[in-house]
Order: structure tokens, then C-alpha cells, then sequence
């Protein structure tokens, strides 16, 4: 009789493997594959090698405290002479004297997650069990049978692969794109987004049931949309929206996720304070990415935040035509979430692809704060009955907004704007550093048949009409721009189109704002009580907006909130307009030093002129590149910048991988926070 088989070694060739599986950013210390697609292990035998015939070899994977067959976190499986596609198993690759190759493969519907690998191997009636080790199992874009399966090579690269992206800021009359280290391939990041799964609630009210359903990417979404947040649970970001910001990182400081992941997973899942919407969205996006779900951040401008679900955003201006407090529906100038790539077979036909999941706590869903996934088709078409959340989504890009100018008298008068809200929603671009307009994804032209027809069919009622024109149009205009430290103009673009002169009183107001719709101190005001618009004409009306009186309450939104109300004598109709200025912050530039090798020191040289006309106090650069630096690196400029002087700094890189890499650049100081840069750098590879 045959002598029993004695392992010596197991190799799990985590590099290959990474190679194969596209997880090698991930490091070579640990496995870390894709389901539904086969990895290969070398076993070694100590004394004689395996026999056909003679030994028999099998496997077992398991995943979470309490693995089970029926919960599809346990399976037991043979090596036999083929790959199944449809179950765990292992097939003999290769065998070299005493090294045996085996192939492996998992169902393209196992659950993700870590896994703990062992062998039986028996030689008669007498068996041996081996510890083989750990590995990492992830979703998988490449395997047509995977739910979260994307066709297109170049989509999957970007929303899987690629580290650096930009996320929209600003205003819908000023879009800023913003720079932002996704890094979900950086040291023990995989490792973070499983404890991330492992502290959700579900986790812990039943361990078994949330391990088995980590199959289903919609169900992940929803997890990691509620854990993003610590609303409820021990989530990874803290929100606030009040600039008060001292006893935390100001969210617009942040320019990465990594930073953000690697604190809360460092002080025992506390959340980290604080966030904002693009914060929120960015994590998200970090951790799905990681898992294997295709994904990317979202802006919508103009974002509606309609809390009683009426599909109407009522907000209330005095005579003078000052925002007033009376509703707490909002129009956030901008608001961010991301979309996910997956199909939903819990839905009926037609809306697999883009989901959107919102991470920024806002409305309980199921009584949690979290959000989605709803079917971007779905938000299109005003389905609004299917899951999840989908009348909020379309509140969001579809509500109506209406003005109540309140008069002293008590009445109140109404005007209603059907196509303000939902304007200009962006991602990033495929492969290029440029902006994609996918507004037409979630609703139809604004004033279609077709637009009126999803509105009606969502609110089981016909849109509001807008009164009748009164024949005076205003637009508001910002002729130059506006930089921050220096004074602006805004102008009031008044057109009469009727035959009839018309006498009457404009109220031309501008104050400082945040990003969500509230706005703080008066920075500029007109009061004009005879203005005559000529027969068929225009009129144009200036404020100048002085820097002595808006920079020393611009909120690290860099908002200015303006607001024209214009009243005729005559007739006491009131025409309303208003927009949201984003006031710029200096360029950053960044140069690159010597020639981009993967593995050779390189340096960035990035420099930055203060615009105010007041001294800058406690500046510093942080930089951030996955690939590039290790973490951030923080440069902190020893004495304080005087107006107009430039500061420059020299910072050592270390480039890791050959490829497209981005350096990205925060500026902080005491008057002048959140400034932005970034820069591609091109890392070509080792010679071979």
C-alpha cells in the first residue's frame, strides 16, 4: 500500500494570479481573484508525488464565522479531470515529479469575500487534512455569467481599474472639476472594504443570512450605501454642512479616499469627521470599485432635496427679494452620488445597467440612511413603484420649483419654474480627463411631450403650467468671472418684449452661500426704486461685488448666491431670477522633474500665488498619488505668503506601477482652503 501524501508547501501565486485576475495593484502578499473565472495553485509534496488513481484530493472554501452549504458560504468539492462552470472546483493543471498544479474555479455567483482554503487528501482509507490558506474572492466585470458584468473593455477599465478620476463642483454656470485619488488598490484596502461588510448591522443582527447574500451586488450597494455614513451604524464618514469644521478635517480638504478608509479602520471603526456629498460619493465609490462593481461618481446640478415627496420645491422670498426660511426643501447647487453597474433580477425586465446609489445621509430607506440602488432607466421613466428609492432619485432631477414672494400685506405671490431643477448631470469621461453630459440617462428633454408624460405619470397628476408670460424676461450675467480676492460684477439682464414701456422696482441682492442651498451674510445690494424698460428693449443693471465685503464669510464653498425680484408698478407682476456665482481659486501648477520610470525617484515641483491682498497663515501642501507616493505627503511652508508672492515646494516620488497615474494637490491655510490641482503623469515601465 501506498504511503500516505505529505504536503510540504502550498503556493498560491498570488502574483500570477493578480496578474490574471487584474488584482495585482493589490500587492503580492495576499491572493486576491474574481469569481467565476479559474486561479491556479502549485502544491509540493514532501517524499513521493500525487497518483491518479491512488490518492484521492479535496477541497474545501469557506467564508464568514459560520460557513454553510445551503447559506453558499461552504462548499466541499473534488479534483477531478475538468472545470465545472456553475459550482466550485478544482481540476488537475500540471504535475512535475512531486509538484502538482491545480486549477480552481468559484461559481460567477459566490458570495465575496475572505476565504480559507484546505485540502483532504486520502490514499486508501486513511486521509490527511492540509491548511492550504487564505484568499480573496471578488465580483468579476470580466465574466459574461456575473451580475455585475460590463461589455465595453474601456468601461471596465475606468470604473474598475483606474484609481484617479475627477468629480464635479461648482455651479451649473460654472462647472469645476475636481481631482480625486479613488486608490482602491492601495495597501490593505480590500482588507478596510471587508471590515467595512463586516461592521454593517445586518452583520451582527444575523452573521449567516449577511454572508450568504453577499452574492448579490444590489444588496452590497445597499450596505455600503448605508456605511458610508454613521447615521446609524459605525460608519466611515461624519457629515456636516455648517462650516464648523475645527474638530476634523474640513470636507474640502480631503483629496483622496484612502486617507479616509485607513483612519476609520485605524481607530476601531470611529467615523471620521467630516463629509459632504462628493465625500460621501467618492468613498462609495473606493469601496465598490475594490469589491469588483463597476462605478463612478455623479453630479446633478440644480439638485432637488424634496422631503414631504410632492415633486415641488417651494422656497420663500421677501419684498426685497431675500431668501427666507420657510420650508425645508432645498435646491443644492450641486449634490453628488454614484452609479453602479449591475443586473437586477429582482426587477422586472428592462433595468439592469446604471444604478444609482446615494451614500449622503439625507431620508431613511427601510429605515436606514442609505439609498438606491434605483434603475437610472427606471428614474427616466417615472417608474417610481420599483425598488429602491426611486421617487426621491426623481425628485431630485425632475421637481418643480416655485417662488412665494411673501408681501407685507399678508398675501403671497407665486412663481413657478419648471426647468430649473436637474440640470447638466456629469461623470467623468471614458479615458479622458473631460467631462460627460448623461442628463439625457435620467429624464427627457425639459419641455417635451414625452418630459410631461413621465412627470404626470410619476405624480398621477398633471405638471404645474407656469403663468402666463408677462412679456419681461431677466436673466442674471456674470460679464468676467469671479476670482477669489478680487471684486466682481454681476449684472441683471432685463428684456421687455412688449410693445409697452414699463415702470418698475428692482431689488438686486447678493449673498454668500453653501453649496446646499443656504445662504449666509449679505455681501452686495441694489435697491431701485424707477426702472424704466423701454418698448421692445433691454436693460441691463450692475452690482459690484466687493471682496471687502464677501471674503471674510465665503464659506469653503466658494458661493456667492445672487438674486434679482423685479415688480411692476402697473400690474404688481413679479418677475424672479437667480444664480449661483462660484467664486475660483488661484491655479495650482505642478511641474514634473526628470523622466517618469516605474521604480526611479522622480520629484514634483508645484508652486501657488496668494490672491488676497491679506497675508496667508499656516499654509501647506498635501499631495496624494496612488502609485506615486505612499500615502500623503504634507509640506508645510515655514513662514506665512505675503499678497502676490508665490510659495513652491519640491516633493519626492516614488512611482510604484508603470501607466497613467494623477498627483493630486490640496492648498490649505487660514484664509484660503481646498485650493485643487492636479497632474497626469505617465510612468513608463521596467525594460525587460
Amino acid at each position: 500500500m501506498a504511503e500516505d501524501l505529505v504536503l510540504e508547501t502550498c503556493d498560491l501565486q498570488p502574483e500570477s494570479n493578480g496578474v490574471m485576475h487584474r488584482t495585482e495593484e493589490m500587492g503580492s502578499q495576499r491572493l486576491v481573484v474574481r469569481r467565476g473565472q479559474p486561479f491556479t495553485i502549485m502544491l509540493h509534496f514532501a517524499g513521493r508525488g500525487y497518483e491518479d488513481g491512488v490518492d484521492t484530493l479535496a477541497l474545501n472554501v469557506q467564508t464568514g464565522p459560520c460557513p454553510t452549504e445551503t447559506g453558499g458560504t461552504r462548499s466541499h468539492f473534488p479534483v477531478s479531470s475538468c472545470l465545472q462552470a456553475s459550482a466550485w472546483s478544482a481540476a488537475v493543471q500540471q504535475q512535475d515529479g512531486t509538484a502538482l498544479s491545480l486549477s480552481l474555479c468559484s461559481p460567477p455567483d459566490a458570495r465575496i469575500g475572505l476565504y480559507t482554503l484546505t485540502m483532504e487528501a486520502s490514499t486508501g482509507y486513511q486521509g490527511t487534512s492540509f491548511r492550504l490558506g487564505e484568499f480573496i474572492l471578488l465580483f468579476n466585470p470580466w465574466c459574461p455569467e456575473d451580475t455585475v458584468y460590463l461589455e465595453d473593455e474601456d468601461q471596465r477599465t475606468e470604473y474598475v481599474l483606474t484609481q484617479q478620476g475627477l468629480i464635479y463642483q461648482g455651479s451649473n454656470d460654472f462647472i469645476v472639476p475636481t481631482p480625486w485619488n479613488f486608490g482602491q488598490f492601495e495597501d490593505n484596502m480590500v482588507e478596510t472594504c471587508l471590515l467595512l461588510l463586516d461592521t454593517n448591522p445586518k452583520f451582527f443582527r444575523d452573521q449567516n443570512r449577511d454572508c450568504s447574500r453577499r452574492n448579490c451586488p444590489v444588496y452590497i450597494g445597499r450596505v455600503v450605501s448605508a456605511m458610508v455614513n454613521c447615521n446609524d451604524d459605525r460608519g466611515v464618514l461624519a457629515g456636516r454642512w455648517d462650516n464648523k469644521y475645527s474638530d476634523g478635517v474640513s470636507p474640502m480638504s480631503w483629496i483622496g479616499s484612502v486617507d479616509i478608509l485607513r483612519r476609520w479602520s485605524k481607530f476601531g471603526c470611529q467615523p471620521v469627521r467630516y463629509g459632504q456629498c462628493w465625500v460621501f460619493a467618492a468613498v462609495a465609490c473606493t469601496v465598490l470599485r475594490c469589491l469588483g462593481i463597476p462605478t463612478r461618481v455623479v453630479t446633478n446640478y440644480n439638485s432637488a432635496h424634496d422631503t414631504n415627496q410632492n415633486l415641488v420645491i417651494d422656497r420663500y422670498l421677501d419684498e426685497r427679494g431675500s431668501l427666507q426660511q420657510g420650508s425645508k426643501d432645498m435646491i443644492w447647487n450641486f449634490h453628488c452620488w454614484v452609479e453602479s453597474w449591475m443586473a437586477r433580477p429582482d426587477l422586472s425586465a428592462g433595468y439592469d445597467g446604471w444604478q444609482a446609489l446615494d451614500p449622503t445621509p439625507q431620508e431613511k430607506s427601510e429605515g436606514v440612511y442609505c439609498c438606491g440602488p434605483s434603475p437610472v432607466r427606471a428614474i427616466k421613466e417615472g417608474d417610481l413603484a420599483l425598488k429602491y428609492d426611486i421617487p426621491f432619485v426623481f425628485a431630485e432631477v425632475n421637481a418643480d420649483l416655485v417662488y412665494w414672494i411673501l408681501q407685507s400685506d399678508g398675501s403671497r405671490k407665486k412663481t413657478v419654474h419648471p426647468s430649473i431643477v436637474g440640470k447638466s448631470i456629469s461623470t467623468k469621461g471614458v479615458g479622458r480627463d473631460s467631462r460627460e453630459d448623461i442628463t439625457h440617462h435620467y429624464k427627457y428633454p425639459e419641455g417635451s411631450d414625452k418630459e410631461r408624460e413621465v412627470f404626470s405619470k410619476a405624480k398621477r397628476q398633471k405638471r404645474p403650467v407656469p403663468q402666463e408670460e408677462t412679456g419681461v424676461t431677466m436673466r442674471i450675467k456674470v460679464p468676467q468671472g469671479a476670482n477669489n480676492g478680487c471684486d466682481f460684477d454681476v449684472v441683471a439682464a432685463i428684456h421687455n418684449d412688449t410693445d409697452a414701456e414699463r415702470l418698475c422696482r428692482l431689488m438686486f441682492c447678493a449673498r454668500v452661500a453653501s453649496y446646499n442651498g443656504n445662504v449666509g451674510p449679505e455681501c452686495g445690494m441694489k435697491d431701485l426704486l424707477n426702472v424704466t424698460l423701454p418698448p421692445r428693449g433691454d436693460k441691463v443693471v450692475p452690482l459690484r461685488v466687493l471682496y471687502e465685503k464677501y471674503g471674510h464669510c465665503l464659506t469653503q464653498d466658494n458661493m456667492v448666491k445672487v438674486v434679482a425680484l423685479l415688480v411692476e408698478y402697473q400690474t404688481q407682476e413679479h418677475t424672479v431670477a437667480m444664480r449661483d456665482v462660484y467664486v475660483k481659486n488661484p491655479d495650482i501648477k505642478i511641474r514634473i522633474l526628470g523622466e517618469p520610470k516605474q521604480k526611479r525617484k522622480l520629484v514634483a515641483e508645484i508652486a501657488l500665488t496668494n490672491p488676497l491682498a491679506t497675508p496667508l497663515n499656516g499654509c501647506s501642501f498635501i499631495v496624494e498619488g496612488s502609485g506615486l507616493t505612499q500615502g500623503q505627503k504634507i509640506q508645510e511652508l515655514d513662514c506665512p505668503m505675503e499678497p502676490g508672492q508665490e510659495a513652491k515646494v519640491r516633493v519626492d516620488l516614488m512611482p510604484r506601477q508603470a501607466g497613467l497615474r494623477k498627483l493630486v494637490v490640496d492648498f490649505e491655510s487660514d484664509k484660503l482652503k481646498g485650493v485643487k490641482g492636479f497632474r497626469n503623469v505617465i510612468i513608463a515601465p521596467l525594460p525587460k
